[in-house]
């Protein structure tokens, strides 16, 4: 398909309601992207079921809008962005199997059709077991090769994202235009994702989030996948509606056991509970998925009096901040922990995290 025909296409794709089934049956017709554009409605309701409303609809929009190709193709061209198109050879095989794909996708950066993906998602909300568990998934399933895909929202999404940067390709797919960044301080992130991997949405530059958007693109991030990990999820978390999705394709949902006694795992217990596999170590995912792990040398622990003191302190699935490893310490006392703790950062032995609390960077 020519860049024209793309711009047509994703220039349909934002009249409102006529959505991405009934615009992927209209595909399936012999008519072009610029015919159906120039269509009247009525007539494409007798290609496609569609309401009266609706029709009127679609009328109203191309008349109030006749030049929307060339203004999404200036505004692409201008912020670095390509389309990818449900036409297109390099659009995602596994995408083009579920039971509504996109029919356009807007990207920056390189969506590779065939590449092997796996999906992790989780709670904004995390715990600081949560948090090293999806930066541990995240950086081991990329050293094996996967793509991990997530929303690039808050909490596990972000985080691993952030591991799979480590090591390989990672895909943040957005709930918005695809030049917002939501949350606004994940925008360097996602300039980091885009040069090595690719942000892609189905929503045009410009637009902002809205709660069903978010939905919709949970569809997009289990259909990329394979299969699809949660890592932490309360009882009613969104990331449930994804591992719903990716069931509901045939597709593979692992799940992360937590404390019984912790809010955030009930809904990865109910996932397990429902026949979601269970898995302890990015291993599980890979001998699944017929792949090795690729063995990454553990960090040389040279460490000095004063960081071994601190280490002993840390785990790695609970962090602490500088005054409670303080406490922590049996003489409660260390006049350069500041620059201990620097020192240890440096050396790959431990995290710090946005609330500036740190934890050992590996399992023992």
């Amino acid at each position: 398909m020519d860049a024209r025909q793309d711009f047509y296409l994703a220039a349909l794709a934002q009249c409102p309601g006529l959505g991405s089934r009934r615009l992927g049956q209209l595909l399936q017709t012999d008519l072009d992207a610029v015919s159906l554009w120039q269509m009247p409605a009525l007539e494409m309701s007798r290609l496609v079921k569609m309401p009266q409303g609706l029709v009127s609809t679609i009328d109203a929009f191309r008349r109030d809008h006749p030049d929307m190709p060339e203004a999404l193709a200036d505004i692409c061209e201008q912020r670095g962005v390509h389309l990818c198109t449900l036409q297109d050879e390099d659009y995602p095989y596994l995408l083009k199997e579920i039971f509504s794909p996109p029919p356009v996708l807007y990207c920056r950066g390189t969506l590779m059709p065939k590449e092997r993906r796996v999906a992790i998602v989780g709670s904004r909300r995390l715990s600081p077991y949560g948090e090293a568990l999806a930066l541990e998934f995240g950086e081991q399933l990329a050293a094996a090769g996967l793509t991990v895909v997530s929303g690039a929202a808050r909490g596990i999404d972000t985080r691993s994202h952030r591991g799979a940067l480590k090591t390989g390709r990672t895909v943040a797919v957005l709930g918005c235009g695809i030049d917002v960044a939501y949350p606004a301080e994940n925008r360097r992130l996602l300039a980091q994702i885009a040069e090595s991997g690719a942000v892609i949405s189905e929503y045009a530059p410009g637009v902002q989030p809205l709660p069903a958007f978010f939905s919709a693109r949970n569809r997009i991030i289990s259909g990329l996948s394979e299969g699809t990990l949660v890592v932490e999820a309360a009882a009613r978390s969104g990331s449930l509606i994804t591992a719903e999705l990716a069931l509901s394709e045939g597709r593979e949902v692992y799940a992360l056991p937590g404390s019984v006694f912790s809010k955030m795992s009930e809904g990865c217990h109910h996932l397990i509970q429902q026949g979601a596999r269970l898995v302890t170590k990015p291993g599980d995912i890979l001998e699944d998925m017929g792949l090795v792990q690729k063995v990454t040398a553990k960090k040389q622990k040279s460490m000095t009096p004063d960081e071994r003191r601190v280490y002993q302190v840390l785990s790695f699935d609970r962090a602490l901040s500088a005054d409670e490893i303080l406490m922590s310490l049996p003489d409660g006392e260390m006049p350069n922990l500041s620059f201990t703790l620097l020192q240890m950062e440096l050396k790959g032995l431990i995290i710090e995290n946005e609330l500036h609390a740190y934890r050992r960077a590996e399992r023992e």
